[in-house]
């Protein structure tokens, strides 16, 4: 599976946010949340959902499934008028990203196994901090039960001579 290439233009978000792990992962009662009240934001670029993971420095160095990080439910807007209550803007900075897609639908935790354990080290590219996220269309996961699925990884070209 190889990646394409993107570079993503900097990009302005509102959404909620909950701190979890992948032990205590808590993506269902977010997006829950988030999804009917979604109707409330003005200004919407698009009806895409982003599903967007924001590391701590060091999670990828020491990692362990019982680290946290702040995951994201949010949609993109053209400027910011008024924040819904309970929720909060997020300004996703541009720069470059490996996009891997999937098309059967199914969110297998294999995909990372692969961009992490074997992609990575040896591509060209390492792991820039910048968040790493999923572009979901909520129209499509509606009339398509299995639906493609896209995992942003943000990279940066190789400087430790590998």
């Amino acid at each position: 599976m190889q990646p394409r290439y993107e570079t993503l233009a900097p990009r302005i978000l509102i959404g909620q946010q909950q701190k979890m792990s992948l032990v205590k992962n808590s993506t269902g009662a977010l997006f829950s949340s988030f999804m009917p009240k979604r109707k409330e934001i003005n200004q919407l670029k698009d009806h895409i959902v982003y599903d967007l993971r924001v590391y701590p420095d060091g999670y990828f160095e020491s990692f362990s499934p019982a680290n946290t990080f702040a995951k994201w439910a949010a949609v993109e807007v053209e400027e910011v008028k008024e924040i819904p209550e309970g929720m909060e803007v997020f300004h996703l900075v541009g720069g470059d990203y490996a996009v891997f897609r999937t098309a059967d639908g199914k969110t297998d935790p294999n995909i990372f196994q692969y961009i992490f354990g074997q992609w990575m080290p040896n591509s060209s590219f390492q792991l820039d901090d910048r968040p790493h996220f999923e572009r979901l269309d909520p129209k499509g996961i509606k009339n398509n039960p299995e639906p493609d699925e896209e995992y942003w990884v943000p990279i940066k070209p190789r400087t430790d001579g590998a």
